[in-house]
């Protein structure tokens, strides 16, 4: 039996939500909305370390703040990031000690996560070494050329949105991290990185499984998404 982690991320800055409170801060019924993320995964029965990642002038007040107080006893490390969201899950990676299980990476901006959701995960990622969140595009995607004139349009029924948690074997992932950390090292990585799912892509040797997802598990971005999330969580609730 494998030992599984999940690595939350919650170093974001709210800029685009015009507020002074980092996103992963602000209150959404009385809790901050990196509570509901956390909570989730503390009561799951198959995660058994949780490692929280943020800013390092944060790392106190995450614990003193959300992770005491709630007694959120599988967070055994909050740890500094780094400034791009690859360098911060990187930062948690890096703390794994077992590497035979799976690591669970997931935004604590997302708070709408249950464990429905971590079920079908974890089955995919058994089956398949990779597990990512995803939707199916509603709408029609446009490909444009830089300047906003469109180069192409793809087969809206391979187009898919994606969210997290995004899954990986533990060792694979790790692999694939230490590859491109290693090419950044050294020059010759430019690829824009910003999910796991394209250092696995790019770095690694599994293949990426999309695993349907929940439109609901938004991303808190903007000031409309507290009133969204808030009623998700509420009905949940109910």
């Amino acid at each position: 039996m494998g030992h599984n982690y999940a690595v939350v991320l919650a170093g974001g800055k709210g800029t685009r939500m015009g507020s002074d409170i980092p996103k992963q801060y602000i209150q959404i019924n009385g809790r901050p909305v990196l509570y509901y993320s956390l909570s989730v995964f503390e009561e799951c029965p198959f995660i058994d370390e949780i490692i929280l990642v943020t800013i390092k002038k944060d790392v106190e007040y995450c614990m003193e703040e959300i992770v005491r107080p709630n007694d959120f006893s599988k967070v055994r490390h909050v740890v500094a990031g780094g400034r791009e969201r690859y360098e911060s899950v990187y930062s948690g990676l890096r703390t794994i000690e077992q590497t035979d299980g799976y690591v669970f990476i997931h935004d604590g901006a997302r708070p709408c996560i249950n464990q429905r959701l971590l079920d079908i995960l974890y089955d995919d990622v058994i089956k398949y070494k990779t597990s990512v969140a995803a939707v199916r595009a509603k709408d029609t995607v446009k490909i444009s050329d830089g300047s906003s004139f469109v180069v192409n349009t793809p087969e809206r029924d391979n187009v898919w949105i994606v969210q997290t948690p995004q899954v990986f074997e533990t060792r694979a992932i790790l692999e694939a991290y230490e590859k491109m950390m290693r090419l950044l090292r050294e020059g010759k990585s430019p690829l824009n990185i910003t999910d796991d799912a394209m250092v696995m892509e790019n770095f690694g040797t599994c293949k990426v499984r999309l695993t349907e997802a929940f439109y609901g598990n938004i991303k808190v971005t903007t000031a409309e998404d507290l009133f969204t999330v808030q009623n998700i969580l509420k009905n949940a609730k109910n």
